[in-house]
């Protein structure tokens, strides 16, 4: 689907936009009025205010509605040239300042952005949909489409039209009149539900904080979490005292190892009871309302359920492949959980605890299950994952690969915000490839979660080359007294993956901005992330980055064989929570009618007959979900972790089978999936890289599910 299409669909990877050369409008002190004069025409974030937005909003809805217009309006017979990629190049100003409002409500949503926010959501769905259910603009395109084989178009100029053609059909533009107006109701009213969904969420994770105020209560806990507990407190107004919230990076720290049983009961409630409290932050209506409006648009546009409309572009296809896939992976997974929840009662029992095991037990006892099976502990491991020594690996990585280089640009430069790191990225002949913004730690005004979006997705214009500008955000642990920041392992691996969505973007070799990128279906579009994590875990990469934070040590040998041998601890876990969560979301959109929900009887009701055991909750309950009720970014989409850990671990495989940056595979990877884009079918991508379909047995052995 085009990106004017898709203007409203922000939460998870942040809308991209393209820079074109061509000079706008003066317009008084307003920074979207006039060209960026900043160096790589990056957005100049310090000028931008939020009283900038509206109007600049406005003025970039009624320049894309004139461009609109002259497509319709020219005598001329449409070609692909003035009328497929006119639409491509229409809308430009539009996308420049959606994509910095987008991306920073996500990352830096402080009180003026947010305030707008309702707003906004609503002139963008209308906006939208008097472009994609313009009648007299379809006519044009559909002139196109159906000259499409007499025009000799190459591989990308097709892909282009199809998926023009196909955005306008899916979003309802041959409906009846009466219908679109319906259609125009749903989809104003669902990016209403988006915005305050989020919103509650957000202010329900800042609104929850564990006070402690007795030394005692907080035995078992390492020195860096009590000292950031201090810090937080401290930041509260609350000196002498010890803040633990729900952002992960304070809560798993906690989770993992606080003795007192009734604190870890009371945080992780916290957790997961956010937007469940019926009060003014509660979700349950909302989800209710958005599973209902999402049957009605499905019903529409002429499918049988929600699913079945979104899976239509996926490589899946079809519900039933997933549930196939998720089913398969659940039945191998459930045994593993049971056996690990084994292990921690036995612990339990041994210690004489009296009681049995509940979910906000599990990351305290799988540490002592850690420490006894494997005897690996988590803080011996910290200190040799300083950030900066793990973001400089990751980017080693991508020299080894690719030949990638990262300059970091400091001293002025326009940023995000105060905390951002922002780094040239140059081939190997030193040629500019595009501008990468990291972000890494908590914040009030920053949503949980890690993410990776584009200030400026790549493409070419008039054979002038567009270059990216990538953002990378995160959540991860602070620094922390005299301390750096000290990643997990898990922390390691998310920056890795995090990393590769930005090579995505980075390396994105393509003509049109609407198919560059990140622009392939969801449940591909992980590929690229998840295959940068092998690195991260594989002994041999470690060596070159894992460093001790004081002594710069590399990590030693044994601790290395003790995280190999750990590799496949606690993956029970980590594999049935994420099916849950996945099953859940599937399990919504594949409702056939308008009915009542009851949310919270829903979830329990739907996970207990799949047999999911009480000891582990689903990775996201639906009232904090945001991947699929805070956009339509995953919705029926969030099996695509998986979908796409079948192409990562089958991909990875290819690499071992040479060596870890063997040139012709790594060449192969990058010619055939990072610089695509959408420029090829998902599947025709992955078989010309590998030469043959996924596997799924690599998944299998990865997680120690055989």
């Amino acid at each position: 689907m085009r990106h004017f299409l898709l203007l409203s669909l922000a939460m998870v990877i942040a809308i991209s936009a393209c820079q074109s050369p061509q000079k706008k409008d003066q317009g008084g002190d307003n920074p979207f009025f006039s060209k960026y004069d900043t160096e790589f025409n990056v957005p100049p974030f310090e000028q931008i205010k939020p009283e900038h937005y509206m109007p600049a909003i406005d003025k970039a809805m009624t320049e894309h509605k004139a461009e609109v217009e002259a497509i319709i309006n020219n005598k001329e017979e449409a070609t692909f040239e003035n009328t497929i990629v006119a639409l491509d190049d229409a809308g430009e100003m539009l996308s420049e300042v959606m994509s910095v409002y987008y991306s920073l409500k996500s990352a830096h949503g402080t009180e003026g952005i947010m305030a707008i926010a309702s707003e906004v959501g609503k002139k963008i769905s209308a906006h939208s949909d008097d472009i994609s259910l313009n009648p007299a603009l379809f006519a044009r395109v559909k002139d196109v489409y159906e000259q499409k084989d007499a025009l000799k178009l190459n591989g990308e100029q097709l892909m282009l039209l199809e998926d023009t053609y196909k955005g306008f059909v899916r979003s309802g533009v041959s409906l009846a009149e009466d219908k679109k107006g319906e259609l125009r109701q749903i989809n104003s009213r669902l990016s209403e539900l988006f915005n305050q969904y989020s919103t509650n969420v957000l202010k329900e994770t800042n609104k929850f904080k564990l006070v402690i105020d007795n030394k005692e209560d907080l035995a078992g806990l390492p020195e860096s979490a009590v000292i950031g507990a201090a810090e937080t407190a401290k930041e509260m107004g609350l000196e002498g005292k010890w803040v633990f919230t729900t952002q992960k990076p304070s809560m798993l720290p906690f989770l993992s190892y606080a003795d007192k049983r009734e604190l870890r009961e009371k945080l992780y409630k916290g957790y997961y009871m956010r937007g469940n409290n019926n009060d003014s932050l509660d979700n349950k209506k909302l989800i209710e309302e958005v599973v209902n409006l999402r049957v009605k648009k499905a019903n529409l546009l002429g499918y049988e359920t929600y699913a079945d409309y979104v899976l239509e572009e996926r490589m899946a296809k079809t519900s039933d492949k997933v549930y196939e896939l998720l089913e398969e992976l659940w039945n191998r997974a459930l045994p593993v959980a049971k056996k690990e929840r084994e292990a921690m009662q036995a612990i339990i029992d041994r210690e004489k605890g009296g009681f049995k095991l509940a979910s906000w037990d599990w990351w305290y006892y799988a540490e002592k299950v850690r420490k006894e099976k494997y005897d690996l502990d988590e803080n011996e491991v910290r200190p040799y994952f300083e950030l900066n020594n793990v973001r400089d690996g990751a980017f080693a990585v991508a020299t080894k690969l690719f030949g990638l280089q990262f300059e970091e640009i400091t001293g002025e430069f326009p940023k995000p915000h105060a905390d951002a790191q922002v780094f040239k990225v140059l081939e190997a002949d030193g040629s500019h490839k595009g501008i990468l913004y990291m972000d890494w730690h908590p914040r009030a005004t920053k949503k949980q979660g890690a993410w990776c979006g584009a200030f400026r997705k790549q493409s070419r214009r008039g054979g002038k080359d567009i270059p990216p500008v990538v953002t990378i955000v995160c959540n991860f642990s602070k620094p922390v007294g005299d301390k750096p920041a000290l990643l997990s392992f898990d922390e390691t691996t998310t920056l890795f993956h995090e990393f590769g969505h930005g090579l995505h973007q980075l390396l994105s070799d393509c003509t049109y901005s609407g198919l560059s990128g990140t622009s392939v279906p969801r449940d591909f579009v992980e590929l690229p992330s998840q295959v940068m994590e092998n690195w991260a875990s594989d002994p041999e990469v470690m060596k070159e980055y894992a460093r001790h934070y004081k002594t710069g040590e590399v990590i030693p040998d044994a601790l290395v064989e003790k995280l190999k041998n750990s590799g496949h601890f606690n993956q029970g876990f980590a594999t049935t929570e994420y099916l849950a969560a996945a099953l859940l979301d599937m399990n919504y959109h594949t409702q056939k009618e308008v009915k009542s929900i009851d949310v919270n009887q829903f979830e329990e009701d739907y996970l207990n007959s799949i047999g999911l055991i009480p000891e582990i909750i689903s990775r996201y309950k639906s009232t904090y979900f945001m991947h699929i009720f805070a956009s339509s970014g995953y919705t029926a989409g969030y099996y695509s972790y998986i979908w796409s850990g079948v192409l990562d671990a089958d991909a990875f495989e290819a690499f071992k089978e040479t060596s870890l940056y063997d040139q012709s595979t790594a060449q192969s990877f990058r010619t055939n999936i990072l610089e695509r884009g959408g420029t090829v079918d998902a599947m025709e991508m992955y078989k010309n890289f590998r030469g043959r379909e996924p596997k799924i047995e690599a998944l299998l052995r990865q997680r120690g599910l055989e």
